[in-house]
């Protein structure tokens, strides 16, 4: 995917339905890669394009997005960046949110944003044009919450949100798919939803990933960026069985309900 003359993004398919995040440097043929579930197709991937690695980072702790640390950094000798408070093994330089990283051979100003509630050390790397946000903000959905609190992955997403609304979102999951299927029902009256549904069935059918998307686009079809719509607060009111006060709250039900959704 072109984010500009310079670089290139390409995603490495691992495990089930992982994306592992490959950046390439094209001007100098270096490459970073964000959260390696698998060693293999990345070792793959960086030597058949005769690429030079040169950092590896990650969003959180969950083994489907740093398995593949070991062995690469065996292969490959490279700086692990990873959050302060995660327990990462091979974690050799800090992610602290809110700070910048500048990776020699990868010209970009790399922000470093906290976004807790999927675990509690959770990062997203963003530079202009590009968000890598791991299991927080998926493509028409959200992480599950293990670590965090509600209110705190609301406050995560709404940071996100924030951001451009021409950003691309490089998420760690294939999901797109069924998370549309759970906002047509959430907000069955939005033809964005729809319109997208359609588009992604395509992608999937001819086993083309159906990422990157754009903040804009998650804004607009998105159920988890959408709980102020009054359609979408309505039928999570119906979910619960009372009226909820506040969008927070909204949030709350509909996570709960798209957890038991099937």
């Amino acid at each position: 995917m072109n984010i500009n003359n310079q670089f290139r993004i390409y995603p490495v398919k691992a495990l089930k339905d992982n994306y592992i995040w490959v950046i390439v440097n094209t001007l100098q043929m270096s490459a970073m890669i964000v959260d390696p579930g698998e060693a293999a197709p990345v070792i793959n991937f960086i030597t058949s394009n005769n690429l030079s690695l040169i950092a590896i980072l990650a969003t959180h702790h969950h083994w489907d997005h740093i398995n593949g640390i070991g062995e690469l950094i065996q292969y490959f000798d490279v700086p692990v960046y990873a959050p302060t408070i995660e327990k990462i093994p091979h974690m050799t330089a800090l992610a602290a949110p809110e700070s910048e990283l500048c990776i020699p051979g990868i010209p970009l100003n790399i922000q470093v944003l906290g976004i807790p509630g999927h675990t509690k050390g959770h990062v997203a790397y963003y530079a202009p044009g590009m968000l890598f946000c791991g299991d927080t903000l998926f493509a028409a959905g959200c992480g599950r919450i293990f670590e965090g609190t509600p209110e705190q992955m609301f406050a995560s997403l709404q940071k996100l949100a924030a951001l451009p609304d021409d950003t691309n979102i490089y998420c760690g999951h294939e999901y797109t798919f069924d998370n549309l299927r759970f906002a047509e029902i959430v907000e069955p009256g939005n033809p964005k939803i729809h319109e997208r549904k359609t588009r992604v069935s395509e992608l999937r059918n001819k086993s083309l990933p159906s990422l990157p998307s754009t903040l804009l686009e998650e804004k607009e079809t998105n159920p988890f960026l959408r709980c102020d719509s009054p359609e979408l607060i309505a039928n999570v009111e119906k979910f619960a069985y009372q009226y909820l006060r506040d969008p927070v709250s909204v949030f709350t039900w509909l996570r709960k309900w798209k957890d038991n959704f099937q």
